[in-house]
């Protein structure tokens, strides 16, 4: 059963990646990068683990779509580069293995994945590489910060009863 304050960590997580995909975007080739999303996929894949993280990245994607700033390829790229980030973190437990598990997540399987998701439901068609670059772009960017943050919250241990 997921305890109250496991929700409310991950409502906050949502509300960063919803948000943050608002304030912190760059051009990345032909696309948008948005690493606020892959930043919270490596925080919620160390604090919370694979489930919840994929949850978040579903339900940021979701809100996303609904308010007409993302697209559909935010559901492969968030939800495969979360679990991803959580795998690596439990596996491992370090935290520059999250940042690695997002960026292969997102940036080398999430982008493989989003041909054939975006002939299906985008009705486009590209090449097998198209959206790596972009995807690697983003997925890079938004895991440094993740860690960085991470590794800041680790030192000051805010939140003494999550374990980080």
């Amino acid at each position: 059963m997921i305890q109250t304050r496991t929700l409310t960590v991950m409502a906050v997580f949502v509300a960063i990646g919803v948000v943050g995909s608002q304030f912190l975007w760059f051009p990345a080739g032909i696309a948008k990068a948005y690493p606020a999303q892959h930043a919270v996929n490596v925080m919620a894949g160390i604090m919370l683990g694979p489930g919840p993280a994929v949850g978040i990245a579903f339900v940021i994607g979701l809100l996303r779509n609904l308010l007409g700033i993302g697209s559909l390829l935010a559901f492969p790229g968030g939800m495969v580069g979360a679990f991803m980030a959580g795998y690596f973190y439990k596996k491992f437990k370090k935290h520059h293995w999250a940042a690695i598990g997002e960026v292969l997540g997102t940036g080398v399987i999430a982008s493989l994945l989003s041909v054939p998701f975006a002939k299906l439901l985008m009705g486009s068609s590209f090449g097998v590489l198209f959206f790596m670059p972009s995807f690697l772009v983003s997925s890079v960017s938004g895991s440094i910060i993740g860690w960085l943050v991470i590794s800041r919250v680790k030192q000051v241990s805010p939140f003494p009863h999550v374990k980080i």
